[in-house]
């Protein structure tokens, strides 16, 4: 993708699955990916792998749900790193709970995750890119934000909240240089959905029944991502703002 070697490029959740090939996929294109997670571990094994592989990244670790602590990060970052130039919001996770079944300290938890986590990044990001004039910001949601999915009301409406704020702060800073889009994963093989299943019950049955779903006929992969990542943070999307782009293997097919 065109203008992202040198690129500072934060991707939380980066130690996860898409996450993590997501911070693959920017190394490989030249840019330096700062790996936030809230698993040390995790962060910095993906960052020690990049580097091992010849590219640049850090690891940092924040828990996001803090927004005093997102503060700091942004801050250490840009004084030990530099200015970020690309936001990548990734965190994520979600537990199969019927709405019913639920209750509200299940959705504290699953809107301090997945919808305030990114408010909380984004708001200390968007300030320092505003102040400069420039900045790409690119937020995972997920296709149960447009088509709802059993078992994942509040995560569904937590996603939907990120469509609805990207595409508000799009407008607010698109006079900046500043654009905001989002990427929708459909069902993803990732270690959140494997979780998923078992708390679903009968896993490969519902295994088989995702699969039969999708149009193209598998589950998508991390790897399948990151190409709609790096498009909306590159210099190829700098005209486009405000948009939302489903990765499903056609399961979704939103005008």
């Amino acid at each position: 993708m065109k203008g992202l070697k040198e690129k500072i490029v934060v991707v939380t959740g980066g130690g996860g699955g898409i996450g993590a090939a997501t911070c693959r996929r920017f190394a490989e294109d030249g840019a330096h990916v700062v790996v936030m997670d809230v698993n040390d571990e995790a962060a910095h094994a993906v960052a020690d792998g990049i580097v091992a592989d010849g590219g640049r990244a850090t690891a940092t670790v924040a828990d996001l749900t803090d927004y005093d602590a997102a503060v700091a990060a942004v801050a250490r970052i840009e004084k030990e790193t530099g200015p970020i130039d690309v936001l990548v919001n990734g965190i994520g996770w979600d537990v199969f709970t019927p709405f019913l079944k639920s209750g509200p300290d299940f959705w504290t938890r699953i809107i301090d995750i997945n919808l305030r986590g990114v408010l909380n990044i984004t708001h200390p990001v968007l300030a320092r890119m505003a102040e400069r004039g420039a900045g790409r910001i690119v937020s995972i949601a997920s296709d149960a934000a447009r088509g709802g999915s059993s078992g994942e009301s509040v995560y569904a409406a937590c996603k939907a909240g990120i469509i609805a704020f990207s595409k508000t702060i799009a407008r607010e800073h698109a006079r900046q240089g500043i654009t905001a889009n989002v990427v929708c994963p459909g069902v993803t093989e990732t270690a959140m959905l494997e979780k998923f299943m078992e708390a679903a019950g009968d896993k490969e049955k519902l295994r088989t029944a995702f699969t039969r779903a999708v149009p193209m006929g598998r589950l998508g992969q991390p790897d399948d991502l990151p190409g709609a990542i790096l498009f909306f943070a590159s210099d190829d999307a700098a005209f486009v703002t405000g948009q939302v782009l489903s990765v499903s293997g056609g399961l979704t097919m939103h005008g």
